[in-house]
């Protein structure tokens, strides 16, 4: 099986999505020119710069600016395309093997060579600060079996894996500076990708320059890109129009008709993956009853939520998929409709006859406080007393995910190429984003393996049918809306195209003198 026999375009895209392109972002429009340093507003620090170690969604924005992946993906449709790999195929189902590109090195001169990638995928897997180790759970051993050639032997058949590849598990780093740097390397990282690390100061800002021998002919166009760390995406749609930054992201569709009347900026949107949600701890009490669980999903009016938060200009989320991804079941749409007598009932069946308290954790932003009012008020309704603690998102990340506290987490989850991988990283038992660590329900890891057996898209939609199934009536999470990407930059900035999920790239920007 060749790679182009993995997915289909047809089955992999969002039908009937379409991704904005801005005038002239077209290939071959006009030449584009070399040089100057894109300021970008940020909302959010980074985690770590290492894409084993990181835990926060957002990092990606600048793990992209440094590193390249195994596999990439087309920006309308998450289809696979070659990137480090230029081919991969199955010679058996429980075999993958990756031919390599030729001639590529990191940033501090080291080979991207077959050793390099197989150091890298073992440290991905069995690292025990790795982050990303579930993504590769089917990955019983790797090998290098020529100068240029990776081999992977799987426990079972595992189609998804080309499109993890093209995610963190397939970002590749040297092994010279990882051996070397130790846990420095989560700040000061060496990749191949179109520019390397400068300088990071927390909270505040993130440099990279130009790697001057990126193997993409003529790439980047950028000498550099200088992240402002900005909280509040106010602000930081503000240092754009006045000129102080030329690109700000992640804002919130209360912000578009004010970008859409300044005069020197671009608006840019486009569908995404992005999945505003409540994340339960169902490893402990009251959420490990699935009565609590379910009233939570009952007491939320999404469409309400939908009109308060995003004016309508987003789409209610009742799975962790939006309705035209191919893999959603349209018999679970209206699996958990709003009905607070239903919440109370159930809960007072959990043994809370006069409701509930519940310990959520938040990020304070202005945009998540509005969320978390809107929740408090749609809760209150049906005898559920929320409590929130705020702070800043590499820190609640931390404090749920790793560290187990509070009994749930109002964020987002800002999707993976293949939906396999998102099942896998929020429910899966020893995954980060599990953050009781317990089995959510019997079945539902072998569901989940079930939906990456098979490279034909018709038994992987069925698989994924009973896998979301078993997630929605366990209610093992509580979904909201799937938000829109909503950027802005002035007009100098050239040839920005918005992607699938969400996650701004920068590799083909060029700035206009």
């Amino acid at each position: 099986m060749q790679a182009k026999d993995i997915t289909r375009r047809d089955a992999l895209g969002l039908v009937g999505a379409a991704v904005a392109l801005l005038p002239g972002s077209a290939a071959g429009q006009t030449p584009q020119r070399r040089g100057g340093i894109l300021r970008v507003s940020a909302p959010y620090n980074p985690s770590t710069l290492d894409p084993a170690t990181g835990s926060s969604g957002n990092d990606h924005v600048f793990l992209y600016a440094l590193f390249d992946t195994l596999v990439e993906w087309d920006y309308a449709t998450l289809e696979p395309k070659p990137g480090l790999a230029v081919s991969w195929s199955y010679p058996d189902p429980k075999t993958l093997t990756l031919e390599l590109r030729p001639g590529v090195v990191f940033h501090d001169g080291t080979p991207c060579d077959a050793e390099a990638v197989k150091f890298n995928l073992e440290r991905h897997r069995t690292d025990p600060h790795s982050n990303t180790r579930p993504d590769l759970a089917t990955v019983t051993s790797v090998a290098a079996t020529g100068p240029l050639q990776v081999t992977l032997l799987l426990s079972q058949p595992d189609t998804a894996l080309p499109l993890i590849l093209s995610d963190r598990a397939g970002m590749m780093v040297s092994p010279t500076a990882v051996q070397a740097l130790g846990k420095d390397h989560d700040r000061r990282p060496v990749g191949s990708g179109p520019w390397q690390v400068g300088d990071w100061s927390d909270n505040e800002k993130v440099t990279v320059k130009r790697n001057e021998r990126y193997w993409k002919p003529g790439l980047p166009y950028l000498d550099g890109i200088e992240f402002s760390i900005i909280g509040e995406v106010n602000t930081g749609l503000r240092s754009v129009i006045a000129g102080q930054n030329d690109f700000v992201y992640f804002l919130s569709p209360q912000q578009k008709p004010v970008v859409d009347r300044a005069k020197n900026l671009v608006s840019v949107t486009g569908p995404t993956l992005y999945c505003v949600q409540i994340y339960l701890n169902f490893g402990r009490k009251p959420l490990e009853d699935v009565r609590v669980r379910q009233a939570l999903n009952y007491a939320v009016d999404r469409p309400g939520f939908n009109q308060a938060t995003a004016n309508n200009l987003a789409e209610s989320a009742m799975l962790l998929l939006p309705e035209k991804h191919w893999a959603f079941d349209r018999t679970l749409v209206n699996a958990y409709p709003h009905d607070p007598d239903k919440a109370r009932k159930l809960l007072a069946e959990a043994g809370y006859p006069n409701g509930i308290d519940i310990d959520l954790l938040g990020n304070s932003d202005q945009r998540m406080v509005q969320r978390q009012e809107v929740l408090i008020e749609q809760f209150k309704q049906a005898g559920i007393r929320a409590h929130f603690t705020n702070g800043v998102l590499p820190n609640t990340t931390a404090q749920f995910f790793a560290q187990g506290q509070h009994d749930a987490y109002l964020s987002a989850w800002t999707g993976r190429p293949d939906p396999s991988l998102t099942y896998q990283l929020m429910f899966g038992k020893d995954s980060f984003y599990n953050s009781g660590r317990a089995d959510p329900v019997p079945g539902l890891a072998q569901a989940l393996l079930a939906t990456r057996e098979s490279s034909d898209m018709a038994a992987r939609k069925v698989a994924f049918a009973r896998l979301e199934r078993l997630v929605v009536e366990n209610a093992l999470v509580v979904p909201l809306l799937f938000q829109f990407e909503m950027d802005a930059h002035s007009t100098k900035v050239k040839s920005y195209r918005p992607n699938l999920l969400g996650k701004p790239k920068f590799e083909t920007v060029s700035l206009e003198a």
